[in-house]
This record gives structure tokens, C-alpha cells and sequence, in this order.
């Protein structure tokens, strides 16, 4: 199988590319740099394509070029920023800075589009092509959060999702929106899961449960697909 996630160099990101896969496999992780370090503890083959998809057409372009030969079966985009205070309790819209406003909807809305778009033809001769969003729990009705451009971006990640189900059903692609609740990105895979899941008090979502869910949904068969999935912390209250 060969899979890109995109916004890989840390956090999640750099979790599913040590964490997914197995020998056979590739993996081609994408950010603007390559992170020292990063070896899969799968066995599967590491790529890095370097791009920055603050440039989302430029990058759309090199990516596509970088896989076009070898073909794709997975894309995962996994690249998302924030306000500047979201989730704190000083959180304002009206403070909020009209550059940052507009970066959020290109990174989380723009980019992901011109992506997708160039990628599909490639995606599309995989036997079995797939794409799995980085959602949010911010991104669902009733979120109980006031981040409002960071909220709407993740609203139109589900819409995404939908619409690209319904327009290349008949090439059996899946589209899978995953709704995350807050993760714990501190204590990576090296760390063992007991101890990370201990960090919050029950309040942050170990990566680790991340990629054993990515991991489920990409070794399902040809005949189905997980559409959208939701993952809160345990303790989160708004769930």
C-alpha cells in the first residue's frame, strides 16, 4: 500500500507516519521540511516530499509530481491550524487578526481542495483508493466551541467529505472524516501507551488510539468504508 499524510513532521502527523504501514509498504510524509529522526517502527519504506502547502497551489503541483509515477492508494491530510488563543479561556473572535483569519481557510479549506484535486486522477487507478480527513470534534453540531473560523474550516471538511463520496462513488473511493477530540501530542509512540494516556487525567486522546483507528480503517476490504468517525476524550464533557 502506498499512503501520503499530509502535515507530517510532528505531532499526529509524524505518529502515523511511524505507525502505519508494514513491510511492503510506503510511506510518503509531507511538510515543508523533512524531521530529523523519523523512522517507521513498521518496516514500512519512508519517502518525504517537501512542500509548503501555505502555497497551496505550488504545492499541490510538486506533490502530485512526486507521486504520479509510483501511483497512490491513501491520502491522509492531516495539516490544520488555529486562532491564535483558541481553545484558551481568553478565546475572542473580534480580537482575532484578519491575516490569520483568512491563513486558517486557505491551510484548512483551500489547500486540501486544490490537493485533492490534483491527486484524484492518481488516487483514482489505486484498486482501492481512499482519503481520510483530519477532522475535529469542533467541526460537529453543538461543538460547545467559539473558535469561529477554526470551527467553520472543520464544518467544511465534513462537507467535503460528503460531496466527494457522492461524486466518485461509482470509482469506489472512500472518504473517511475523522472527528478528533483533543490529543495529547506531547508523548509520541516511543512512549508507551499506558503512560501517555495518563496525561490529561483522562481529558487528552493518546496518538496512539489514532493510529490504531487509522490503522483499522485502511486495512478494511474493497466493500465498505468507515464514513465519519468521532474520537473524544473520555472526561470531555461536550460528549
Amino acid at each position: 500500500m502506498k499512503t501520503m499524510v499530509v502535515g507530517a513532521s510532528k505531532g499526529l502527523g509524524r505518529a502515523l507516519m511511524e505507525g502505519l504501514g508494514g513491510v511492503g509498504d510506503t510511506l510518503t510524509g509531507v511538510s515543508r521540511s523533512r524531521p530529523e529522526q523519523l523512522i517507521s517502527r513498521t518496516g514500512a519504506q519512508v519517502c518525504w516530499v517537501e512542500a509548503d502547502l501555505e502555497v497551496p497551489g505550488t504545492a499541490a503541483t510538486i506533490i502530485e509530481q512526486a507521486v504520479a509515477a509510483d501511483g497512490l492508494d491513501t491520502l491522509i491530510y492531516n495539516l490544520g491550524i488555529w486562532e491564535e488563543r483558541a481553545f484558551e479561556s481568553t478565546y475572542s473572535f473580534l480580537t482575532d487578526q484578519d491575516a490569520q483569519l483568512e491563513a486558517i481557510v486557505s491551510c484548512n479549506i483551500t489547500a486540501p481542495l486544490l490537493l485533492i484535486k490534483q491527486l484524484l486522477p492518481v488516487l483514482l487507478k489505486s484498486a482501492q483508493p481512499r482519503i481520510i480527513l483530519t477532522g475535529s470534534t469542533s467541526g460537529l453540531p453543538r461543538s460547545g466551541r467559539p473558535e469561529v473560523a477554526f470551527g467553520a474550516s472543520k464544518f467544511a471538511l465534513r462537507g467535503i467529505a460528503d460531496a466527494l463520496r457522492e461524486g466518485y462513488r461509482h470509482q469506489r473511493l472512500g472518504v473517511t472524516c475523522l472527528n478528533l477530540g483533543y490529543l495529547n501530542t506531547d508523548d509520541t509512540l516511543s512512549i508507551s501507551r499506558t503512560l501517555a494516556e495518563q496525561r490529561g487525567e483522562g481529558q487528552l486522546i493518546p496518538v496512539h488510539d489514532v493510529v490504531q483507528v487509522v490503522r483499522m480503517v485502511l486495512n478494511l476490504s474493497s466493500a465498505s468504508f468507515v464514513k465519519e468517525l468521532t474520537l473524544p476524550a473520555l472526561l470531555d464533557e461536550r460528549f
